[in-house]
């Protein structure tokens, strides 16, 4: 077994000990395909207020800009699928919202991780990144052959569905590169037929200023009110395009205790969250991802659902 081939084996092997659902590897370089298609995206204000996706264009694309030295991307995918959902009459949450704020939960397992590769191979630099810095994770996903872009254009897997958080290693190492796998689309439309604010513009292209995931998140300001009553009760995110997907039937709950939700949180009504004080918002969302739209955003939110 060559050094590189040993190298790889031995990440893989400790990012499943560390719980990730899988991980892949692939060459850093320029992502030549992406460019173009990140270029026309931006041109035509799809990205809405999300300003900062216009920010380092070049590092976006190549993470060697990104990372001195970097010679490979390290791709590893962990699942957030809960075992218990919301009740039915209530306003909804994104799935991946429910527990802990998913950014502390991989920095620290990929914190381990790039400490077990120094301690068993040398002195690698590298630096871990959670959807926190110009990475286009999906795209080195896919290039590292962890699933293929949806029509919804978020990862898909045949195995796993597409229910889980990506995040990666950018290292100076040399490692085994793995291969792309083949989309597995076909001719099925069920996302994009789902969307409530057709934010699926076409197959694999959405406008994100249409997305409710941005409206209910990314948007400072108010909701235009030309979609009321086209959000479908999501307070905080939208899993609509991932909830109707066929691969999401073969979705398994997670086994990582810091994404369960708090206990209230699955109980609660309609009337609860429109009642909900400051106080209970702190500390059902303590350690949220929810904190990042803050009760004020939450509220203004519900406040929309309900159309006042």
């Amino acid at each position: 077994m060559s050094r590189s081939e040993a190298y790889t084996k031995l990440i893989k092997e400790e990012a499943k000990r560390l719980g990730f659902l899988s991980c892949g590897v692939s060459k850093a370089g320029f992502l030549e395909e992406e460019a173009p298609r990140l270029e026309r995206w931006l041109n035509q204000n799809k990205h809405g207020e999300m300003g900062y996706m216009e920010n380092h264009f070049d590092k976006r694309l190549d993470p060697t800009k990104l990372v001195e030295g970097s010679k490979s991307v390290i791709s590893l995918l962990l699942n957030y699928y809960p075992q218990k959902t919301q009740q039915e009459e209530s306003y909804k949450l994104s799935k991946y919202a429910y527990g802990t704020d998913y950014h502390f939960v991989i920095k620290d397992k990929l914190k381990e991780l790039l400490h077990v590769i120094r301690e068993e191979i040398g002195e690698v630099h590298g630096r871990a990144f959670v959807d926190s810095a110009p990475v286009l994770d999906k795209a080195w996903a896919a290039k590292s052959g962890l699933g293929w872009i949806g029509k919804h254009s978020n990862l898909l897997t045949q195995q796993v569905g597409s229910f889980y958080f990506i995040a990666e290693l950018i290292v100076d190492l040399e490692l085994e590169y793995d291969s792309p796998v083949t989309d597995h689309c076909g001719t099925c439309t069920a996302c994009i037929d789902a969307c409530p604010t057709q934010a699926i513009v076409e197959p694999y292209v959405v406008d994100g200023s249409k997305c409710i995931s941005y409206f209910t998140i990314e948007l400072k300001n108010e909701i235009p009110t030309e979609f009321q009553g086209t959000l479908d009760d999501w307070m905080f995110g939208c899993d609509v395009c991932q909830d109707v997907c066929p691969w999401n039937k073969f979705s398994k709950p997670h086994r990582e205790p810091l994404f369960d939700p708090h206990p209230e949180l699955l109980s609660m009504t309609k009337k609860d969250w429109e009642e909900i004080t400051e106080e209970v918002f702190k500390t059902i969302f303590k350690k949220s991802a929810v904190k990042r739209t803050k009760f004020s955003g939450l509220q203004r939110n519900i406040q929309f659902l309900k159309g006042d």
